[in-house]
């Protein structure tokens, strides 16, 4: 089949082209931005109006504000409406979600400015919102991740709120404001260096590969496909969602893992008698059940083992624990199938390769007696630590029979997606894209050193 012919049938869209609707928008966009450099007394054409993107880097809770003063500013000088598109990462994209949560926000920009430094300044997400928060992400969707966690666990510590519209829902097609182009990258890419194109984007009505040109809608984006048609309909994620999957720059380094086990932990001690008052029911469905307080200390032994081991500290005090207390749960029959060694925690890649095998096993061996919530999630965030999983979603070009959705992706079932701050601080792929033409890139640094490197 043609790719023509396939394209017509498909869902998924193969081009470099911007999107009509984007195309529509910008036609649109450019009366106000006519308008506005007329004000300025910059001469030029209806026909030939400069493209101007401005782009926010990442930076955290940095950028995130640096980028809200920054358009402030612009706002006050008269810029603002020159702005055709507004693309950022990692902490750049937490502020524009919080500005395209007020429709028009660019005509009234001081008091949508207002109302976001109340939001911060106030308290946060609360534990008992965050656990619900969590449990709704980890039964509505095929695929769980650390970005889940970090969602509900870090980006709500900075945002202050659970925001659950979507991309989708927040755009309004007749908006004052501009383009808004939050962008990640696809981690099995950056991976692979220079076999593929990691730049991957995400827009009111698309979201798909900046370079390769395979887009899918934004709605659609981690629903199951298979030749370019929708087998599966997931969920939209979202913006808190899209907050922690561009913002989770940390998602490479070893210091994150030791502060995300110390989180874990916290979070699940506070949640202690939550936990004990959900698990009533279980309880009493089965009296003679495993007690709850037997899987609790399990997972916390399990998760100051990993961290024993990630400060190069002796683990075994931990693993003995596990081990005589699953004994214990399985009346002497069940034991763990990983062997016990004396770890050479010198040798980091061989102590990490334990602690993967040794966390897998454990959580087996846990879901024999507990399947339930909330030690599901658990076991599910021991094992996305494990393998560090982090933005799973299926692959929309999975089986894709068309020359642009390369070999190296259309085999895989899924892709993972992370913080493109991780490979460039800056989103220049998106505006790069030729049929974009843009003239002029306006790009904000709030990194905290080269964005470069």
């Amino acid at each position: 089949m043609s790719a023509s012919k396939l394209q017509e049938k498909s869902e998924v869209r193969i081009g470099h082209s911007p999107n009509k609707k984007e195309e529509e928008f910008v036609v649109k966009r450019g009366e106000n931005v006519f308008q506005s450099l007329q004000k300025l007394n910059i001469p030029c054409s209806q026909d030939a109006l400069p493209h101007i993107a401005l782009l926010g880097s990442g930076g955290g809770q940095r950028a995130m504000v640096g980028l809200l003063g920054s358009l402030v500013q612009l706002e006050k000088v008269g810029l603002l409406d020159c702005i055709l598109y507004l693309s950022g990462v990692s902490g750049s994209t937490w502020c524009m979600a919080s500005l395209y949560k007020e429709p028009d926000w660019s005509t009234k920009l001081e008091t949508v400015k207002d109302k976001i430094i109340e939001r911060l300044s106030g308290p946060g997400v609360s534990w008992g919102d965050a656990f619900v928060k969590l449990k709704k992400y980890y039964n509505e969707r095929d695929f769980f991740s650390l970005t889940d966690l970090w969602a509900v666990m870090v980006v709500t510590s900075y945002v202050k709120e659970i925001d659950e519209h979507t991309l989708t829902d927040q755009w309004d097609h007749l908006s004052k404001d501009p383009f808004p182009i939050y962008t990640v990258i696809d981690k099995q890419y950056k991976q692979e260096e220079k076999r593929g194109d990691p730049w991957f984007e995400i827009t009111p009505y698309e979201a798909g590969y900046s370079l390769t040109g395979a887009f899918v809608d934004t709605s659609s984006f981690g629903s199951q496909f298979h030749n370019g048609s929708k087998k599966k309909q997931q969920p939209e994620m979202d913006m808190l969602y899209l907050q922690a999957l561009c913002g989770s720059a940390l998602a490479d380094g070893k210091e994150i893992k030791k502060f995300l086990l110390e989180k874990i932990k916290e979070f699940f001690k506070h949640l202690l008698p939550t936990i004990q008052t959900e698990m009533f029911e279980e309880m009493r469905k089965d009296p003679k059940g495993p007690p709850v307080e037997k899987c609790f200390q399990v997972l916390m032994d399990l998760m100051d083992m990993n961290l024993s081991v990630l400060n190069v500290k002796d683990p075994s005090a931990f693993d003995q624990s596990i081990r005589k207390t699953l004994k214990k749960l399985g009346g002497g029959k069940h034991q763990l199938i990983f062997p016990i060694e004396k770890l050479n925690l010198a040798d980091k890649q061989a102590a990490k390769l334990y602690m993967k095998q040794h966390t897998e096993d454990v959580c087996n061996h846990l879901s024999h007696w507990f399947s339930f919530w909330p030690f599901n999630v658990w076991m599910s965030i021991c094992r996305c630590m494990a393998h560090w999983i982090w933005g799973r979603n299926y692959n929309f070009l999975q089986n894709m029979n068309d020359k642009a959705a390369l070999s190296t992706i259309n085999k895989s079932e899924t892709r993972d997606y992370e913080d493109a701050g991780l490979l460039l601080n800056s989103p220049f792929f998106s505006v790069l894209r030729k049929e974009r033409n843009i003239d002029l890139i306006i790009s904000l640094d709030f990194s905290k050193s080269d964005p470069f490197t």
